[in-house]
């Protein structure tokens, strides 16, 4: 079998070393373990890795687990240049080596794709915060991408050496990289292939380096920043509408029907540049032709909106609340629409 397992490592324990040396054992010939800036008492461990034959190379300080696969591919591709492709695992025991090796048999077997080792979350033994993590994440990328993956987070991957250049180019240097890996994919319409393995978590995922509240915000960056432009905008509607009613000579409603559509159009504008240029960060399609989208989902979003808040004004529920319901909901939808058709790439 000609394909190198990669294993980033942060402040591992004996199972690293475990995992090497049985992997040695099956038959796996080229193996990369990355220390991603570990401590000095864990560097026995990488010693002993290393004694085994295993390459190990250190990060001076934490980079994080996609600057890490980088650096275990670009150095599997230095020492073993004929690889067929490498295999990506966890050393912390949660991936088995039945798991690691017939996902990197499926590798050899699929040279144009990539191969994902996806887990079984319905099992009793799932800890909270990952089972809600991956429901949530596999739907964010289903409506996203439109494609159904059974468990985006896994670190079980399998690359073939046709996609050596595509994985190096992906940005993000932490658990971002796997995320925006799989968006990549997506886009360029890289199959992916999906192998069962086993759901393992040893001490209810006690080991995990995984920030909740720093990673995720990594992770959804871009709905996040475009929640912060929805908020910006909606102030900078407010604000104009504000100063639009103070100017006008009176209170008609031809007057505040004018201030209203003003500052509409200008928030609108406002938003719509955030979106282009920070949001979802594309602007190297024409802006007229994002410019016309944007408009047709402006005007849509406004009519949607007037026609369920009237549907729905039959519930027990102040028109307020129901608009806030309403508006909610299309803002949700809103924000694929334009990732997907407005501000495609």
């Amino acid at each position: 079998m000609n394909i190198a397992v990669l294993i980033p490592s942060l402040e591992p324990n004996e199972t690293l070393v475990t995992l090497v040396h049985t992997l040695k054992d099956q038959g796996i010939k080229h193996m990369v373990v990355i220390d991603d800036g570990s401590s000095t008492a864990a560097q026995p461990l990488f010693d002993r890795c290393a004694a085994l034959g295993c390459i190990v190379v250190h990060h001076k300080t934490n980079q994080g687990k996609g600057e890490a696969i980088r650096t275990g591919l670009r150095t599997a591709m230095a020492h073993f240049p004929s690889l067929s492709g490498v295999v990506t695992a966890d050393g912390d025991g949660q991936h088995t080596i039945e798991d690691i090796l017939r996902v990197a048999a499926e590798t050899e077997q699929h040279p144009d794709g990539i191969v994902m080792g996806t887990r079984d979350f319905s099992a009793e033994n799932i800890p909270m915060r990952s089972w809600f993590g991956n429901r949530f994440s596999s739907l964010f990328f289903r409506l996203s991408s439109g494609i159904s993956c059974p468990d985006t987070q896994t670190g079980l991957r399998g690359i073939p050496s046709a996609l050596f250049d595509f994985a190096l180019s992906i940005p993000g240097s932490r658990y971002e990289y796997e995320m925006n890996f799989l968006f990549t994919a997506a886009q360029k319409k890289i199959p992916l292939q999906f192998i069962p393995i086993q759901t393992v978590y040893e001490d209810g995922n006690q080991t995990s380096h995984f920030r909740p509240i720093r990673d995720s915000a990594r992770i959804y960056a871009m709905p996040l920043r475009f929640v912060a432009a929805s908020l910006s905008s909606f102030v900078v509607d407010i604000l104009l509408f504000a100063l639009f009613s103070h100017l006008l000579p009176s209170r008609t409603a031809r007057a505040i029907l004018t201030a209203t559509i003003a500052a509409r159009v200008i928030s609108g504008i406002f938003n719509f540049t955030l979106n282009r240029n920070w949001s979802f960060a594309s602007t190297t399609d024409n802006w007229k032709a994002q410019g016309m989208r944007y408009l047709v989902l402006f005007i849509c979003q406004m009519l949607a909106s007037g026609g369920l808040v009237s549907v729905l004004s039959f519930l027990p529920l102040p028109l307020t609340v129901i608009k806030i319901l309403v508006d909610t909901f299309l803002f949700c939808i809103s924000y694929f629409i334009q990732q997907n058709w407005v501000f495609r790439k």
